[in-house]
């Protein structure tokens, strides 16, 4: 049987998901608390890795198992007990034949959050990004559609990464803005068939370049067409990064 779970994690004190020889992953995590309260050593698949120090709020995962006699919507409760305080199993159900949360997955939505303050916000650090001036909504706004539809986002990519295609479909980059503790957030969700290692970072980056002016929007179609990782800005923090949502068709 395969069991699919929705879990939710602070990604701060981990190596992203997947296991790492000589730091603590949530997939070493998951998979040591299954074994502790199911006695089962099992191999979870995720909808896709997060880096070090990425959130998620609705990452999905499965394992296989014959053995489990515990229903699928009870796994959360059972298996939360062995969890970390920074993880927490949201949902369980069964998946459908040939369901796979990672080659299943049809759209994914991140979330990039952003506040703007002289000094640091320590309620807000952990999962926002300071700058000390925030352009305008209506100019992030603009800027954001630039970045949807199909493009090739290889200038987007960190070295290093070893994929068939950079080619991506972005459906939609939203921004919103809104008052937290007397001070101006803004989150920039991108909903996209898929992503590359850092990709939606160095668009958060270079988002805040094109709307504040420090660059041309002539530069970044030049990105797309040459992969020069050289015309864009820098890659933001991992820590305003947050893995939204996963959707599939099942």
């Amino acid at each position: 049987m395969r069991y699919v779970l929705k879990i939710a994690y602070d990604g701060t004190e981990y190596a992203g998901w997947q296991r790492q020889k000589n730091a603590l992953s949530v997939q070493e995590c998951l998979e040591n608390a299954l074994e502790q309260a199911l006695d089962i050593d099992v191999r979870v698949v995720a909808s896709g890795r997060t880096d070090a120090g990425v959130h998620a709020a609705g990452q999905v995962c499965h394992f296989d198992s014959d053995s489990l006699t515990v229903p699928p919507e009870k796994l959360p409760d059972c298996l939360n007990r062995f969890l970390p305080p920074d993880i927490r199993l949201l949902e369980g159900w069964e998946g459908r034949d040939g369901f796979d949360s990672n080659r299943s997955a049809k759209r994914k939505t991140y979330c990039y959050s952003l506040y703007e303050s002289r000094r640091e916000m320590p309620l807000l650090e952990r999962y926002a990004v300071r700058v000390d001036e925030l352009p305008k909504i209506e100019d992030l706004r603009r800027v954001a559609k630039l970045f949807e539809g199909e493009h090739d986002f290889k200038a987007f990519c960190a070295s290093g990464s070893s994929v068939k295609t950079t080619v991506r479909t972005v459906y939609e980059v939203k921004v919103e803005e809104m008052e937290t503790f007397a001070l101006r957030v803004v989150k920039i969700y991108v909903t996209g068939n898929g992503f590359l290692y850092n990709m939606v970072r160095t668009m958060a980056g270079e988002l805040l370049d094109l709307a504040s002016s420090k660059k041309a929007e002539e530069s970044l179609q030049k990105a797309f067409q040459t992969g020069d990782r050289n015309l864009l800005g820098k890659t933001m923090p991992a820590k305003g990064l947050l893995l939204q949502s996963v959707e599939y068709n099942q």
